[in-house]
């Protein structure tokens, strides 16, 4: 029988995964359409490989055994599987069409929603993923200013201007890689050091779990005002979770532009440009970023609805209501068993890491051993808390329960030195997420 959400006998099985996987190695390269969700992420051997339904805030893989999901479509499902309301919206857009030879009244209506809940939000433009409006931002952002360098902190996409100063830039020409920098969150002095006329943008997230200190934010909107320099927030985490305004709103500061994806239509594929009206029009007929599925009106549908329900159930509180439930039972959790210094619930309660460090250990192996342990218990976890609206707080306790069983059980094993032998599968590898190396340059005078 497969297995469900309780503390099963043994890990759940997963033949079904495994003979799926085979198949996608000989047709497929890379075999994962994102990097987050691939096998790489999950212990091989134990771990489920593909996912068949979801629910709610539960997934069902292709073996049948359930589990809670705290990674959501790694984001996009900021309200749950299968809700009601946004399922409706689609269906009921499917009876006239998904994509038309004209453009759609959806695409109006919603980019005005947009903007009247998006601070700063003069004009909108609607494209299918991230990297299309974090590049697209770059671009009109270099034409408005008439400057090439982009300084970047965070990650941005696969697109050349970001990818080709990552450890896997092969491909990008070394005079694309020579026009962007990075810079480490928060380090507002070494902004302020190398900002000179020939920076176009500087592009963050606004957070990703650190938290940003007072005031850095502003200061940083006021240094990029000051040097001409357009600021763009890639709010692909923070927009709609922190707030319905996403980090302009939360922080009160305003970007020159803003990008938006996950969370937006509750995982149809949608992303979003907006930003300052004057740089936007641009667009209208000296920088071209056009798509044929932009105005796809099931996305747009489901943005609506999804907004709309936002609205209605007040979601970002929600969010920050359970998510701050979990973190602080957590944290305490830990401190109960003098395990602090040992592992921690970091971040903005909507969205969560839990760390994991101890003298003379794999973090990555301590991680796969609790991942391990979690799937045997019917909890599909990547070291993250994404929180959905669908997630109970019957969820949140059970998965309370899981942790006190676990954690005494590593920190036993710390102890003794024995987590790596107590593995059923290989340890997770390292995720891919932006570089580490800050390489910004300072004034040339």
């Amino acid at each position: 029988m497969p297995n469900s959400v309780q503390f099963n006998a043994a890990l759940p099985r997963i033949s079904v995964s495994q003979s799926w996987y085979q198949r996608g190695l000989e047709v497929q390269k890379p075999i994962t359409q994102t990097l987050a969700k691939g096998p790489g992420q999950f212990s091989k051997g134990v771990a489920p490989i593909y996912l068949q339904k979801g629910k709610g805030s539960h997934v069902w893989d292709v073996d049948g055994n359930e589990y809670i999901d705290y990674n959501m479509g790694i984001g996009p499902l900021s309200l749950g599987y299968g809700v009601s309301e946004i399922d409706q919206a689609i269906i009921e857009q499917l009876k006239d069409g998904i994509t038309f030879s004209l453009m759609h009244p959806l695409e109006v209506e919603v980019a005005e929603i947009i903007s009247e809940i998006i601070p700063h939000a003069e004009a909108v433009k609607f494209s299918k993923t991230g990297a299309d409006v974090t590049s697209a931002a770059i671009r009109v952002a270099r034409a408005f200013t008439g400057r090439d360098k982009v300084f970047c902190c965070g990650y941005h996409g696969w697109h050349d201007w970001y990818i080709g100063i990552t450890s896997r830039g092969k491909g990008i020409p070394e005079s694309i890689k020579n026009l962007s920098f990075t810079f480490g969150f928060n380090d507002i002095e070494s902004i302020r050091e190398a900002l000179d006329e020939s920076v176009a943008c500087v592009i963050l997230e606004p957070f990703i779990f650190e938290k940003p200190q007072e005031g850095f934010l502003k200061d940083l909107a006021e240094l990029c005002r000051a040097n001409g320099t357009l600021l763009i927030f890639d709010e692909m985490w923070t927009g709609f979770r922190i707030a319905l305004g996403g980090a302009q709103e939360y922080f009160g500061v305003k970007a020159d532009l803003a990008t938006f994806s996950k969370a937006c239509a509750n995982g149809m594929p949608l992303a979003i440009l907006t930003g300052r009206k004057d740089v936007m029009q641009l667009f209208d007929e000296d920088v071209f970023s056009y798509t044929t599925f932009g105005g796809e009106a099931l996305s747009l549908a489901a943005a609506k609805a999804t907004i709309s329900f936002m609205k209605e159930h007040a979601v970002p509180k929600v969010l920050e209501e359970k998510g701050l439930w979990l973190q602080n039972a957590y944290n305490q959790l830990t401190s109960d068993l003098g395990m602090s210094h040992i592992s921690t619930c970091v971040g903005y309660p909507c969205r969560t890491m839990l760390t994991y460090a101890a003298e003379g250990q794999d973090s990555l192996v301590l991680k796969t051993f609790m991942q391990q342990e979690l799937l045997q218990k019917g909890i599909l976890w990547g070291g993250f808390h994404n929180m959905s609206y669908s997630h109970s707080q019957e969820d949140l306790a059970y998965t309370m329960e899981a942790y006190s069983d676990i954690l005494p059980r590593l920190k036993s094993a710390i102890e003794s030195n024995t987590v790596k032998s107590l593995l059923k599968g290989e340890v997770l590898e390292a995720v891919f997420r932006k570089v580490m190396d800050h390489n910004i340059k300072p004034k040339v005078n």
